[in-house]
């Protein structure tokens, strides 16, 4: 193991989860949005081969803005691909602390029997799984990713009955969409999409999550 490579990796993924749960209104310091590798060093580390930061010391629990009874932690299992029993463990300790969601952030994947548990335990506990590989860059970042505003209820409300539309009438996003998966969206809510263009200016669209 590369030590300065690995270091790298774990500070850019890292980033990226603090910035996806600060854009899913969860509590986040800026400091934490906008720590550098050198204050990633100091906090965690620079010799994952020796275990400093060991990636269960990169777990990470935040609270919502609007709610702080509703938490979130995101986890890095050790294991490269991870079994039931890994999710079990995570379970219990979201039993133990009265949380229902969480991240996985995996390193090569998952075996079947875990990744049906994450299914059986829907909806009491929402467990998603990310690969280390999506979180080395923020997706909502890139260039030609428009910007995504995911709306209320109140807001979609609104806007269907401005425009007297059904959902079925809406253009659609699917749940797996990379972005979708990003904001942690739900089947039925409505994602407001920005898009500029130099003959347009700014282009609005709407999709539903299905």
């Amino acid at each position: 193991m590369d030590d300065d490579s690995e270091t790298y990796k774990l500070w850019r993924i890292r980033k990226t989860v603090m910035q996806l749960c600060h854009d899913r209104g969860y509590l986040v310091t800026q400091e934490e949005l906008d720590q550098a590798l050198d204050h990633f060093k100091q906090q965690f580390g620079d010799k994952p081969s020796e275990r400093r930061p060991a990636r269960s010391d990169l777990i990470v629990l935040v609270a919502h803005i609007d709610d702080p009874t509703d938490q979130m932690f995101v986890f890095f299992p050790e294991e490269p691909k991870i079994g039931i029993k890994t999710i079990k463990t995570y379970c219990q300790r979201m039993q133990e602390e009265n949380i229902s969601r969480a991240i996985i952030v995996v390193q090569m994947g998952m075996t079947p029997s875990a990744k049906q548990a994450l299914v059986d335990m829907a909806p009491k506990y929402i467990l998603e799984q990310f690969l280390e590989a999506e979180l080395l860059i923020n997706i909502t970042e890139h260039e030609h990713v428009p910007e995504h505003v995911v709306m209320t209820p109140e807001e979609k409300a609104e806007l269907l009955g401005r425009y007297k539309l059904k959902d079925s009438q809406l253009p659609r996003i699917q749940q797996g969409d990379p972005v979708a998966r990003y904001f942690g969206l739900k089947r039925g809510q409505l994602v407001k999409i920005i898009r500029t263009s130099e003959t347009a200016g700014r282009y609005v669209s709407y999709r539903l999550v299905v």
